[in-house]
Protein backbone atom coordinates (compact mmCIF):
# COMPACT_ATOMS: atom_id res chain seq x y z
CA UNK A 1 0.00 0.00 0.00
CA UNK A 2 1.08 3.57 -0.68
CA UNK A 3 0.79 6.07 2.12
CA UNK A 4 0.23 9.80 1.95
CA UNK A 5 3.60 11.40 2.62
CA UNK A 6 2.08 14.84 3.30
CA UNK A 7 0.39 13.73 6.54
CA UNK A 8 1.47 15.74 9.56
CA UNK A 9 0.85 12.85 11.94
CA UNK A 10 3.45 10.06 11.66
CA UNK A 11 2.20 7.83 14.47
CA UNK A 12 -0.92 7.17 16.50
CA UNK A 13 -1.43 6.56 20.22
CA UNK A 14 -3.78 3.68 21.06
CA UNK A 15 -5.57 4.31 24.35
CA UNK A 16 -6.72 0.69 24.64
CA UNK A 17 -8.22 0.14 28.09
CA UNK A 18 -7.14 3.02 30.37
CA UNK A 19 -6.70 1.24 33.70
CA UNK A 20 -4.12 1.08 36.48
CA UNK A 21 -0.78 -0.69 35.93
CA UNK A 22 -1.74 -3.75 37.97
CA UNK A 23 -4.77 -4.38 35.75
CA UNK A 24 -2.62 -3.90 32.65
CA UNK A 25 -0.37 -6.74 33.87
CA UNK A 26 -3.41 -8.89 34.62
CA UNK A 27 -4.86 -8.20 31.17
CA UNK A 28 -1.51 -9.09 29.59
CA UNK A 29 -1.51 -12.50 31.32
CA UNK A 30 -5.17 -13.18 30.47
CA UNK A 31 -4.79 -12.30 26.79
CA UNK A 32 -1.51 -14.22 26.55
CA UNK A 33 -3.35 -17.32 27.79
CA UNK A 34 -6.23 -16.67 25.39
CA UNK A 35 -3.86 -16.18 22.45
CA UNK A 36 -1.86 -19.34 23.22
CA UNK A 37 -5.07 -21.38 23.56
CA UNK A 38 -6.48 -19.89 20.34
CA UNK A 39 -3.37 -20.69 18.30
CA UNK A 40 -2.80 -24.14 19.84
CA UNK A 41 -6.48 -25.13 19.49
CA UNK A 42 -6.68 -24.10 15.84
CA UNK A 43 -3.27 -25.58 14.99
CA UNK A 44 -4.46 -28.86 16.54
CA UNK A 45 -7.54 -28.82 14.30
CA UNK A 46 -5.46 -28.15 11.18
CA UNK A 47 -2.88 -30.81 12.10
CA UNK A 48 -5.28 -33.68 12.78
CA UNK A 49 -7.36 -32.79 9.70
CA UNK A 50 -4.30 -32.95 7.47
CA UNK A 51 -2.91 -36.16 9.00
CA UNK A 52 -6.08 -38.25 9.47
CA UNK A 53 -7.60 -39.59 6.24
CA UNK A 54 -11.04 -39.89 7.90
CA UNK A 55 -11.23 -36.09 7.94
CA UNK A 56 -10.32 -35.58 4.28
CA UNK A 57 -13.72 -34.24 3.24
CA UNK A 58 -15.01 -30.85 2.01
CA UNK A 59 -16.47 -29.98 5.43
CA UNK A 60 -13.12 -30.37 7.19
CA UNK A 61 -11.29 -28.62 4.34
CA UNK A 62 -13.44 -25.55 5.05
CA UNK A 63 -12.92 -25.99 8.80
CA UNK A 64 -9.15 -25.92 8.21
CA UNK A 65 -9.57 -22.62 6.37
CA UNK A 66 -11.68 -21.31 9.26
CA UNK A 67 -9.02 -22.32 11.80
CA UNK A 68 -6.30 -20.65 9.72
CA UNK A 69 -8.37 -17.46 9.57
CA UNK A 70 -8.91 -17.61 13.35
CA UNK A 71 -5.14 -17.78 13.90
CA UNK A 72 -4.41 -14.93 11.50
CA UNK A 73 -7.21 -12.68 12.76
CA UNK A 74 -6.14 -13.14 16.39
CA UNK A 75 -2.48 -12.57 15.43
CA UNK A 76 -3.38 -9.31 13.68
CA UNK A 77 -4.78 -7.91 16.95
CA UNK A 78 -3.66 -9.66 20.13
CA UNK A 79 0.19 -9.47 20.08
CA UNK A 80 0.16 -5.70 19.56
CA UNK A 81 -2.54 -5.33 22.23
CA UNK A 82 -0.47 -7.37 24.72
CA UNK A 83 2.60 -5.26 23.98
CA UNK A 84 0.62 -2.10 24.72
CA UNK A 85 -0.50 -3.50 28.10
CA UNK A 86 3.10 -3.55 29.40
CA UNK A 87 4.51 -0.68 27.36
CA UNK A 88 4.69 2.97 28.37
CA UNK A 89 4.57 4.07 24.73
CA UNK A 90 1.37 2.74 23.17
CA UNK A 91 2.20 4.05 19.70
CA UNK A 92 1.89 2.67 16.19
CA UNK A 93 3.06 4.20 12.91
CA UNK A 94 0.50 5.40 10.38
CA UNK A 95 1.60 2.70 7.93
CA UNK A 96 1.47 0.04 10.65
CA UNK A 97 -1.96 1.20 11.78
CA UNK A 98 -3.47 1.08 8.29
CA UNK A 99 -1.83 -2.31 7.66
CA UNK A 100 -3.34 -3.73 10.87
CA UNK A 101 -6.74 -2.36 9.87
CA UNK A 102 -6.42 -3.93 6.41
CA UNK A 103 -5.44 -7.40 7.62
CA UNK A 104 -8.13 -7.44 10.32
CA UNK A 105 -10.88 -6.68 7.81
CA UNK A 106 -9.33 -8.89 5.11
CA UNK A 107 -9.40 -11.95 7.39
CA UNK A 108 -12.77 -10.98 8.87
CA UNK A 109 -14.42 -10.52 5.46
CA UNK A 110 -12.94 -13.79 4.24
CA UNK A 111 -14.45 -15.53 7.28
CA UNK A 112 -17.86 -14.00 6.56
CA UNK A 113 -17.79 -15.35 2.99
CA UNK A 114 -16.44 -18.71 4.17
CA UNK A 115 -19.35 -19.11 6.60
CA UNK A 116 -21.76 -18.75 3.66
CA UNK A 117 -19.76 -21.34 1.70
CA UNK A 118 -19.91 -23.72 4.68
CA UNK A 119 -23.70 -23.31 4.83
CA UNK A 120 -23.79 -24.38 1.16
CA UNK A 121 -21.70 -27.44 2.05
CA UNK A 122 -24.15 -28.39 4.84
CA UNK A 123 -27.11 -27.81 2.50
CA UNK A 124 -25.74 -30.21 -0.10
CA UNK A 125 -24.75 -32.79 2.56
CA UNK A 126 -28.21 -32.87 4.18
CA UNK A 127 -30.59 -31.98 1.35
CA UNK A 128 -28.83 -33.76 -1.55
CA UNK A 129 -26.74 -36.43 0.26
CA UNK A 130 -26.50 -38.88 -2.68
CA UNK A 131 -24.85 -36.25 -4.87
CA UNK A 132 -22.70 -34.69 -2.14
CA UNK A 133 -19.28 -35.89 -3.29
CA UNK A 134 -20.19 -35.21 -6.92
CA UNK A 135 -21.22 -31.61 -6.29
CA UNK A 136 -18.67 -30.83 -3.54
CA UNK A 137 -15.70 -32.36 -5.36
CA UNK A 138 -12.09 -31.60 -4.45
CA UNK A 139 -11.86 -29.11 -7.32
CA UNK A 140 -15.12 -27.36 -6.38
CA UNK A 141 -14.16 -27.19 -2.68
CA UNK A 142 -10.78 -25.69 -3.55
CA UNK A 143 -12.39 -23.12 -5.87
CA UNK A 144 -14.93 -22.12 -3.22
CA UNK A 145 -12.18 -21.76 -0.61
CA UNK A 146 -10.06 -19.69 -3.00
CA UNK A 147 -13.08 -17.52 -3.87
CA UNK A 148 -13.59 -16.79 -0.15
CA UNK A 149 -10.00 -15.57 0.24
CA UNK A 150 -10.12 -13.57 -3.02
CA UNK A 151 -13.44 -12.00 -2.04
CA UNK A 152 -12.04 -10.91 1.32
CA UNK A 153 -8.88 -9.52 -0.28
CA UNK A 154 -10.47 -7.45 -3.02
CA UNK A 155 -13.54 -6.21 -1.12
CA UNK A 156 -11.33 -4.57 1.51
CA UNK A 157 -8.63 -3.32 -0.86
CA UNK A 158 -10.37 -0.24 -2.29
CA UNK A 159 -11.39 1.40 1.05
CA UNK A 160 -7.91 0.72 2.45
CA UNK A 161 -6.29 2.43 -0.54
CA UNK A 162 -8.55 5.46 0.06
CA UNK A 163 -7.62 5.46 3.78
CA UNK A 164 -3.92 5.33 2.92
CA UNK A 165 -4.24 8.68 1.12
CA UNK A 166 -6.15 10.46 3.89
CA UNK A 167 -4.46 13.34 5.68
CA UNK A 168 -4.05 12.98 9.46
CA UNK A 169 -3.33 16.40 10.95
CA UNK A 170 -4.03 15.68 14.61
CA UNK A 171 -5.02 14.75 17.17
CA UNK A 172 -3.27 11.41 16.88
CA UNK A 173 -5.04 9.58 19.75
CA UNK A 174 -7.23 6.57 18.89
CA UNK A 175 -9.68 5.53 21.60
CA UNK A 176 -9.42 1.83 20.81
CA UNK A 177 -7.21 -1.22 21.43
CA UNK A 178 -6.41 -1.61 17.71
CA UNK A 179 -6.64 0.39 14.47
CA UNK A 180 -10.31 0.03 13.62
CA UNK A 181 -11.93 1.62 10.57
CA UNK A 182 -14.24 4.10 12.33
CA UNK A 183 -11.62 5.71 14.64
CA UNK A 184 -9.27 6.21 11.67
CA UNK A 185 -12.00 8.03 9.77
CA UNK A 186 -12.91 10.14 12.82
CA UNK A 187 -9.39 11.52 13.32
CA UNK A 188 -8.75 12.31 9.66
CA UNK A 189 -8.80 15.98 8.65
CA UNK A 190 -9.86 15.15 5.07
CA UNK A 191 -13.32 14.76 3.55
CA UNK A 192 -14.34 11.17 4.30
CA UNK A 193 -17.89 11.10 2.90
CA UNK A 194 -16.88 9.00 -0.14
CA UNK A 195 -14.92 6.60 2.06
CA UNK A 196 -17.82 6.18 4.49
CA UNK A 197 -20.18 5.50 1.59
CA UNK A 198 -17.83 2.91 0.06
CA UNK A 199 -17.38 1.25 3.46
CA UNK A 200 -21.14 1.14 4.14
CA UNK A 201 -21.98 -0.27 0.68
CA UNK A 202 -19.28 -2.95 0.80
CA UNK A 203 -20.12 -3.94 4.39
CA UNK A 204 -23.81 -4.16 3.58
CA UNK A 205 -23.33 -6.15 0.38
CA UNK A 206 -20.84 -8.65 1.82
CA UNK A 207 -22.46 -9.12 5.23
CA UNK A 208 -26.12 -9.12 4.25
CA UNK A 209 -25.65 -11.21 1.09
CA UNK A 210 -23.62 -13.76 3.04
CA UNK A 211 -26.15 -13.75 5.88
CA UNK A 212 -29.11 -14.09 3.50
CA UNK A 213 -27.44 -17.00 1.71
CA UNK A 214 -26.73 -18.70 5.05
CA UNK A 215 -30.30 -18.19 6.29
CA UNK A 216 -31.81 -19.59 3.07
CA UNK A 217 -29.49 -22.60 3.20
CA UNK A 218 -30.54 -23.39 6.75
CA UNK A 219 -34.22 -22.88 6.04
CA UNK A 220 -33.97 -25.63 3.43
CA UNK A 221 -31.89 -27.72 5.84
CA UNK A 222 -34.48 -27.36 8.63
CA UNK A 223 -37.32 -28.27 6.25
CA UNK A 224 -35.38 -31.36 5.14
CA UNK A 225 -34.59 -32.37 8.74
CA UNK A 226 -38.25 -32.10 9.74
CA UNK A 227 -39.12 -34.61 7.02
CA UNK A 228 -36.64 -37.21 8.32
CA UNK A 229 -38.79 -39.99 9.84
CA UNK A 230 -36.37 -41.43 12.41
CA UNK A 231 -35.31 -39.49 15.51
CA UNK A 232 -31.72 -40.77 15.20
CA UNK A 233 -31.46 -39.42 11.66
CA UNK A 234 -32.96 -36.12 12.79
CA UNK A 235 -30.43 -35.78 15.62
CA UNK A 236 -27.48 -36.70 13.37
CA UNK A 237 -28.49 -34.17 10.71
CA UNK A 238 -29.04 -31.43 13.27
CA UNK A 239 -25.75 -32.11 15.09
CA UNK A 240 -23.77 -31.52 11.88
CA UNK A 241 -25.34 -28.07 11.52
CA UNK A 242 -25.73 -26.83 15.11
CA UNK A 243 -22.08 -25.79 15.46
CA UNK A 244 -22.14 -23.78 12.24
CA UNK A 245 -25.36 -22.03 13.27
CA UNK A 246 -23.79 -21.09 16.64
CA UNK A 247 -20.60 -19.65 15.15
CA UNK A 248 -22.43 -17.88 12.31
CA UNK A 249 -24.91 -16.29 14.73
CA UNK A 250 -22.14 -14.90 16.95
CA UNK A 251 -20.03 -13.63 14.06
CA UNK A 252 -22.81 -12.15 11.92
CA UNK A 253 -24.56 -10.57 14.90
CA UNK A 254 -21.42 -8.79 16.11
CA UNK A 255 -20.35 -7.67 12.63
CA UNK A 256 -23.77 -6.28 11.68
CA UNK A 257 -24.02 -4.44 15.02
CA UNK A 258 -20.59 -2.86 14.52
CA UNK A 259 -20.48 -2.02 10.82
CA UNK A 260 -24.02 -1.75 9.42
CA UNK A 261 -26.58 -0.79 12.07
CA UNK A 262 -26.41 2.97 12.91
CA UNK A 263 -25.32 3.13 16.55
CA UNK A 264 -23.71 6.52 17.04
CA UNK A 265 -25.74 7.12 20.15
CA UNK A 266 -24.19 4.08 21.87
CA UNK A 267 -21.10 4.54 24.02
CA UNK A 268 -17.80 3.68 22.39
CA UNK A 269 -16.97 1.48 25.41
CA UNK A 270 -19.81 -0.83 24.36
CA UNK A 271 -18.50 -0.86 20.80
CA UNK A 272 -15.03 -1.77 22.07
CA UNK A 273 -16.49 -4.61 24.13
CA UNK A 274 -18.36 -6.04 21.12
CA UNK A 275 -15.26 -5.71 18.94
CA UNK A 276 -13.17 -7.45 21.61
CA UNK A 277 -15.60 -10.36 21.64
CA UNK A 278 -15.48 -10.62 17.81
CA UNK A 279 -11.74 -10.09 17.42
CA UNK A 280 -10.49 -12.21 20.32
CA UNK A 281 -12.93 -14.48 22.12
CA UNK A 282 -14.80 -15.89 19.10
CA UNK A 283 -11.58 -17.34 17.68
CA UNK A 284 -10.83 -19.05 20.98
CA UNK A 285 -14.29 -20.64 21.09
CA UNK A 286 -14.45 -21.77 17.45
CA UNK A 287 -12.29 -24.91 17.83
CA UNK A 288 -14.42 -26.06 20.77
CA UNK A 289 -17.83 -25.06 19.38
CA UNK A 290 -17.19 -26.11 15.83
CA UNK A 291 -14.80 -29.01 15.71
CA UNK A 292 -13.60 -30.56 18.95
CA UNK A 293 -17.19 -31.46 19.89
CA UNK A 294 -17.56 -33.62 16.75
CA UNK A 295 -17.12 -37.34 17.32
CA UNK A 296 -14.97 -37.83 14.20
CA UNK A 297 -12.50 -35.19 15.35
CA UNK A 298 -12.38 -36.53 18.90
CA UNK A 299 -11.66 -40.02 17.54
CA UNK A 300 -8.93 -38.67 15.27
CA UNK A 301 -7.42 -36.63 18.12
CA UNK A 302 -7.46 -39.63 20.45
CA UNK A 303 -5.82 -41.88 17.83
CA UNK A 304 -3.17 -39.27 17.03
CA UNK A 305 -2.38 -38.79 20.73
CA UNK A 306 -2.14 -42.56 21.25
CA UNK A 307 0.17 -42.85 18.26
CA UNK A 308 2.44 -40.11 19.60
CA UNK A 309 2.52 -41.71 23.05
CA UNK A 310 3.32 -45.13 21.58
CA UNK A 311 6.12 -43.58 19.56
CA UNK A 312 7.46 -41.82 22.66
CA UNK A 313 7.38 -45.06 24.69
CA UNK A 314 9.10 -46.96 21.89
CA UNK A 315 11.80 -44.29 21.78
CA UNK A 316 12.41 -44.65 25.54
CA UNK A 317 12.64 -48.45 25.24
CA UNK A 318 15.16 -48.17 22.41
CA UNK A 319 17.23 -45.71 24.43
CA UNK A 320 17.32 -48.11 27.40
CA UNK A 321 18.28 -51.07 25.19
CA UNK A 322 21.07 -49.07 23.56
CA UNK A 323 22.53 -48.39 27.00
Amino acid sequence: LLFNQSSVVTEFILLGFPVVWELDVLFFIVFLIIYVLTVSGNVTIISITLTDCRLHSPMYFFLCNLSLLDIMMATAIVPKMMKDFISLEKTVSVAGCISQCYFYFFFGTTEVILLAVMSLDRYVAICIPLRYFTIMSIQTSFQLGLASWAGGFFSVLSPMIIISWLAFCGPNVIDHFFCDFEPLINISCADTHLLELVKFVLSTVVLLCSLLFTILSYLYIIITILHIPSSSGWKKAFSTSASHITVASIFYGSAIFMYIVPNKELSFSLKKAVTLQTAVFTHLLNPFIYTLRKQQVRDALRDTTSHILRGSNAFRVNCKLSR
